[in-house]
Parts: C-alpha cells; structure tokens; sequence
C-alpha cells in the first residue's frame, strides 16, 4: 500500500496463466487506487513492453476507490527467454507501486 496525502494505491497483483504450448497470458490486478488517473504498464526485462498487452478501463468501487486490470500475452518463446517481468502502476509525479516475477521461477 503507498499513500502520499491525497493519492493512494494497493498492491499490484500478478496472475500467470500457462497454456498448454507454452504461451503465457500475465493477468495484473490492481485496486483501492485514487485518483482514476492511475496507470498500469508492463516491463520485460527491465523494458517498457506494450506489444501484447492490453487495458481494461478503471473501474469506481462502491468505496470510492478504483480497480484496474491489464493483460500481457507472451509467446513462449518470449517466456522462456524473460528473466524477469513486471507490471507498474504509475501516476505522474508519484512513485510506482511494482510487482515482479521471474518465470523460471514459476512452475509450469
């Protein structure tokens, strides 16, 4: 959880479906987030990656708050070869709120 006076964010959430040839689809979850001016992005090995990713709109909970939900489709090639990948919520001039993995690290 990150607050500094009026913007706050919660955790970022990383969900890593794997299909069967090996292709993985990353689910990044993210909510309790104020203002709906919050973004999330990807990084792959450290790198902006927008190619396979795509953004769900925010969503306003009944508390105010807003969620959010980005997908990163890699082949599994590109899965394979990622030491690492993250997804970032940022808001201009605040610090991003990161969550990483590493994919030889997750069991198949």
């Amino acid at each position: 959880y990150t607050t500094n006076g009026k913007y706050n964010f919660y955790q970022v959430f990383i969900e890593i479906l794997i299909k069967s040839n090996g292709d993985a689809t990353l689910v990044c979850l993210s909510s309790g987030g104020f203002p709906s001016t919050w973004r999330l992005g990807w990084k792959v090995e450290g790198s902006s990656s927008s190619s396979g990713a795509s953004h769900s709109p925010e969503v306003l909970g009944t508390d105010g708050r807003y969620s959010w939900s980005s997908t990163l489709s890699l082949s599994a090639d590109q899965w394979r070869k990622a030491g690492s990948v993250s997804c970032e919520a940022s808001l201009n001039g605040q610090s991003p709120v990161t969550q990483s993995l590493e994919p030889e690290r997750c069991s198949e």
